[in-house]
């Protein structure tokens, strides 16, 4: 299982890397330490912490409506496989994209809950709301 640095996390969290180790030393966020003394926060505790720190960020009402840029890098949170198409969704900060794909596709990229990646949105409607 992928883990990932304080630093990483945060960046994948979408703040900073002080705001991670609080969290960290809260006990918000579980982390282990490697051979060298880093602290590290396991791919799927990563994940799970990311679905719940959107969910409470969606419920409070000053969230910030913006357009965004085409690329989300985040962290998968869910893969739902069938036969031939596969279902990703993927938590970037506040965003939860989800993706339909092929299952060789999610095979061949070797795709797990846990693991960073990018969601890249190609779309000509793109909708914009003001707060």
């Amino acid at each position: 299982m992928q883990s990932y640095t304080i630093g990483q996390a945060a960046r994948l969290l979408g703040v900073s890397p002080d705001t991670a180790r609080r969290w960290a030393d809260a006990g918000r966020i579980t982390t282990h330490r490697d051979e060298g003394g880093r602290r590290l926060v396991d791919g799927r505790d990563l994940a799970a912490f990311s679905v719940d720190l959107a969910r409470s960020a969606g419920a409070d009402d000053d969230t910030a409506y913006t357009s965004a840029r085409n690329a989300f890098p985040g962290i998968v949170t869910a893969i739902k496989l069938g036969d031939i198409a596969a279902q990703v969704e993927i938590q970037a900060g506040p965003h939860r994209l989800v993706s339909l794909l092929t299952r060789e596709a999610v095979e061949e990229l070797g795709l797990e809950v846990g693991m960073e990646a990018t969601a890249r949105v190609k779309s000509t409607n793109v909708h914009i709301d003001k707060a």
